[in-house]
């Protein structure tokens, strides 16, 4: 993930090797719709990071009820591009995002139900770690 401090429950959650987002995007891998009730579960844990700390403690919630005050992780969810999909893994039995929160906050914003995604296969992950 990064040199960021991580909390117990995205040790729990997330995944156990560091990935580099620009190689997942080289990856050829077809796009399908999934409903977004099934990635609404990111929102409940601070993947991001308030401003001014170096450190996981920002829920997606937080700047979706409260723009006004994590202004760097709004911006980034309005210029979020929404053509591109969200890149996802098989997980813990669930689906987890590998890139692309910012773009799910957006969809959800925007009462969009149904998202784009791509399914990245787990057997990818020897493609996709950092150097």
């Amino acid at each position: 993930m990064s040199n960021r401090k991580t909390s117990q429950i995205i040790k729990d959650v997330g995944f156990d090797f560091d990935w580099d987002s620009r190689k997942v995007w080289l990856l050829d891998v077809p796009t399908e719709e999934i409903d977004i009730d099934e990635l609404i579960w990111h929102f409940d844990i601070p993947f991001w990071e308030k401003e001014g700390t170096d450190e996981y403690n920002l829920l997606p919630w937080e700047v979706i009820k409260h723009p006004e005050i994590e202004k760097t992780h709004y911006k980034k969810v309005i210029e979020a591009d929404l053509i591109h999909p969200i890149d996802i893994m098989e997980n813990k039995d669930r689906w987890l995002i590998l890139d692309g929160l910012h773009r799910l906050v957006k969809a959800y914003i925007q009462g969009i139900k149904i998202v784009n995604v791509r399914k990245i296969s787990r057997d990818y992950i020897p493609k996709i770690l950092k150097d």
